[in-house]
């Protein structure tokens, strides 16, 4: 497998063959992958919503500026970033480092003790910006692990989130959708898949110091 020839062959898949469908194995490297995204201080404040009904996809169309590839898809990934992200939510993550590593408490506990005063003084806006950084790196990462697999994928900004907010029951969960993306195989009649991509020079793009 060449890395460089996957990515050149992925694209923002503009049309999906809506008889064709992701596996479950494959799925389930995308559910791992998506838990293994790096995130800052580790805390995971994003979830992945994994939407496979038809019926249900097809009604987030229109709250999807139309676009038609979230009801084509084999699934649609909502990522979601947690909206109660508090001195409890941190305090869990402290205990699952412990139960997995059994990091001493004198090596654990100024890095908490950091973390919950950091937190404890920043506005609400910014633990919400913040979080939603995280969404983008996991984006990013499935993008490629999606390439890698030879599954198509499109990345979405372009919906309401609102909507999908409702429509998905995500508050109730304490959850606020942030990034779209179907999933699935290109049709054969997508004219965009053999366009040449449209990329500055490594040289324009890269900087050596």
């Amino acid at each position: 497998m060449n890395i460089i020839e996957k990515l050149k062959w992925r694209y923002a898949t503009k049309k999906f063959d809506n008889n064709l469908y992701i596996n479950k194995e494959k799925l389930n490297i995308l559910k791992e992958a998506f838990n293994l995204t790096a995130t800052s201080f580790g805390l995971q404040p994003i979830k992945l919503v994994i939407v496979r009904d038809k019926v249900l996809q097809a009604s987030l169309v229109e709250h999807s500026m139309n676009q038609a590839q979230v009801e084509q898809a084999s699934h649609v990934l909502v990522f979601c970033i947690e909206t109660n992200i508090n001195e409890d939510y941190i305090e869990t993550y402290f205990k699952r480092v412990k139960s997995i590593r059994n990091t001493p408490d004198e090596i654990l506990q100024p890095f908490k003790d950091y973390i919950l005063d950091d937190f404890k003084d920043k506005p609400i806006k910014n633990i919400k910006d913040w979080a939603i950084n995280q969404a983008y790196l996991a984006m990013g990462n499935l993008l490629t692990v999606c390439a890698i697999e030879d599954i198509d994928a499109c990345p979405m900004e372009g919906f309401d989130p609102e909507k999908y907010n409702e429509l998905l029951q995500l508050k109730k969960r304490r959850l606020h959708s942030v990034l779209v993306m179907p999933i699935g195989y290109r049709a054969k009649d997508d004219m965009f898949a053999d366009f040449k991509k449209v990329r500055k020079n490594v040289s324009e793009s890269v900087y050596e110091l």
